[in-house]
This record gives C-alpha cells, structure tokens and sequence, in this order.
C-alpha cells in the first residue's frame, strides 16, 4: 500500500528527531474513493492521543502524492518478535505475552470510545519498543482498503486476524477488534496460526467459519481462567463475545494478579536487552551511524577490500511492512513537503547501507 522510508525532521531551532513517513502508492492516491476515505479517517483518528497509540506528525499531499508521517517507535513489531525468538529458540514468558495483548487492548479501548475501530488488529501492526513501551499503529487504514483492490498476499495477511462478521462482509464494531486480539492471544498461547487452510481452501474461507480449535496445556497457573478468556474473546456470534476491549482487559489483570503473571514495560524492556542486547545494540549504532552522515550532509567514507562484492541494498527489520497509516494532527503541521521528507529518508537509507556493511563485516572478520 505504501512506501516506507526512515526520514529526520529539524526544527528552525536545530531541533530534530526522526518520524517514520509513509507514502502511499500512486495506484491508489489516484483511487477517489480511496483517497477519501483516507482522508475521512484520518479526521476521525486526529485526536488519538494515548500512550499505547501511535502518533501521527503529519498527513500531506505533494505532486499529486499523499504521505503520512509518524512517531517512530524503536523496535520491534509482534510478527518480527516472534520470529526472532522462533529462530534463537527462546520462548518468550507468558506474563509479557499477557502484556503485550493487555497494552493492545488498553490502546484500543480508547479508540472505541471514540467511535474508531481499527479493523486490522494484526501482529504487524502492534509495536514494541526497546524500552518495552506497546503500540498499536495503522488506525484507519483498513476502511481505505475495502476501496481498493488488495493483491492476494495482502487479503491473506488481513483475513488471519478476521472475525468471522468481518470475512462475512458484514458490518463491523469494536468486537471484531477484540476477536483479532483474542487470536492473537490465542497464537501466543499455543505458537501455531489460529486460521489454518487446507489445500486449495482460501484463508478467508476458514475466517467465515472461525472454527476455534481447543488451547493446548501448558501447566500454567490457574490455566482453565485464562483459556476461558480466550474462549470468550473468540466466540462467533459477537452478541456473547467480550461486548468492550476494557471487559477484556479487566479479566486479564485479574488473572494475571492471581495468577502472579503480573510484568510492567520495565521489566519487558529489560528481558528484551537481556535476550537481543547485542542485535538492538548493532541497531542503534547503524542508526546511529546513518544520523550522524545526515547531520553532516554527508556519507561516511568506507574502504572496501579489493574484490568485495557491492552490498545490496537493505531496509531496517522494523522498516519492512506494508501498509498506510491514517491520522491527520492539524495543530502540529509541519512545513517540510514530502520531496524534503525524502530526500531525508533517502539519505538515511544511503547511510544505514553502509553501516550495516561494515557491521557485517566487522562480524566477518
């Protein structure tokens, strides 16, 4: 849906700091109907202002394109998460399992109770930072999408966290976002996908149906309370699911309390040191790196061996996602046009090549 570049703003005092800036596809800026309701939105989504919430800096249009700018949160997402611990074997604790769904939810309740519905609660879409902070990103989006036409990779990934009135096409509320956070939770608990398709059966297929599958035992504490949370989450006709993210959220923190599974972002952010400390340390410098030939206007000079292959060209992890953001924050416009945002953006990449280069072949060596 969009393309995704890392990009620095500066203020007329030598103020700076560095925003993610998403630009929309021009397949689809051309779509009226997508661009308007993009923009419709966005005007709902302005005034989300919460700690578990994504900020937005800007929404903008420039030569006929229109690009999102917004809060840059250092880390990781879900889905990335959970692949990093998958291929260094570490199981992530369930008390920050129980965090993170418990700080998803906490973040949209207070968009339902503005009468927003995100529409794509989504493992892509929940971001964790260094420091343990949680964040839901990407409100909006989603109505836009139902005015453009996705590509099949694009439906896949949306109809794994469908509720079965949303794959229906029905009209959706704020439970069908506590049903994407439910499989979330439910996928957490277990390490397997929740809708899974036979051969040549279609994702979205399986999401009408919503067949929910019995949580496997893990031995945990008061384990029967907590998958009847999770049933509850999950139930097919809305009318008996959780009627409000915040029910949801009450009856987590109560187990958690009982159960001793209580964690804070303090300690998460710890455990994420403890575990991907020298990867998150290797991040920081290369960004470190890329800002430092951005405020000097300049790349850093780097001396190759003779005979050393070009190194491709590379994104951060955190960097590699699809999709559109839509928030527009009038009160704090900036001036920068989105051919400055780029030509920022640009640069970073250019630098954060190099960086990451040479940290690659400081590990050669």
């Amino acid at each position: 849906m969009a393309d995704i570049y890392l990009a620095r703003v500066e203020t007329d005092l030598g103020g700076s700091r560095r925003v993610i800036v998403k630009e929309v596809l021009p397949k689809h800026c051309d779509n009226p109907a997508f661009a308007g309701m993009l923009i419709a939105e966005a005007k709902l989504a302005a005034d989300l202002t919460h700690a578990n919430v994504v900020t937005v800096e800007d929404l903008g249009r420039e030569a006929g394109g229109l690009f999102i700018a917004m809060e840059y949160v250092e880390g990781f997402d879900l889905r990335e998460l959970c692949r990093r611990c998958s291929h260094a074997r570490i199981p992530l604790p369930i008390e920050f399992s129980l965090l993170m769904v418990m700080e998803t939810l906490r973040g949209l309740d207070y968009a339902h109770r503005r009468k927003l519905v995100h529409r794509d609660v989504s493992p892509s879409n929940v971001l964790i930072s260094f420091e343990g902070e949680v964040k839901i990103c990407d409100f909006g989006i989603a109505r836009a999408n139902t005015a453009s036409d996705l590509d099949d990779e694009a439906i896949r990934g949306k109809a794994g966290y469908m509720s079965p009135e949303h794959a229906r096409g029905e009209d959706v509320d704020a439970r069908a976002d506590v049903f994407a956070a439910g499989i979330i939770l439910w996928e957490l608990l277990s390490g397997k996908r929740f809708y899974r398709a036979s051969n040549g059966e279609r994702l979205i297929d399986v999401a009408r149906r919503a067949e929910v599958l019995p949580l496997p035992s893990r031995g945990l504490p008061k384990e029967k309370e907590l998958f009847n949370i999770v049933s509850r989450a999950l139930e097919v006709d809305r009318e008996v699911r959780y009627q409000t993210a915040a029910a949801m959220v009450r009856d987590l923190e109560a187990y958690a309390a009982r159960a001793r599974l209580l964690a804070s972002p303090l300690r998460f952010g710890e455990w994420l040191m403890e575990r991907f400390g020298a990867e998150i340390v290797e991040l920081r410098r290369a960004r470190e790196r890329a800002a430092w030939g951005l405020t000097h206007k300049a790349l850093p000079r780097v001396m190759l061996p003779a005979g050393s292959p070009i190194p491709p060209p590379v994104a951060p992890v955190e960097l590699r996602r699809t999709g559109t953001f839509a928030r527009v924050n009038v009160a704090r416009r900036t001036t920068r046009t989105m051919r400055g945002w780029v030509a920022y953006a640009i640069a970073i990449a250019a630098a954060m090549v190099v960086a990451m280069y040479c940290a690659f072949q400081a590990g050669a060596g």
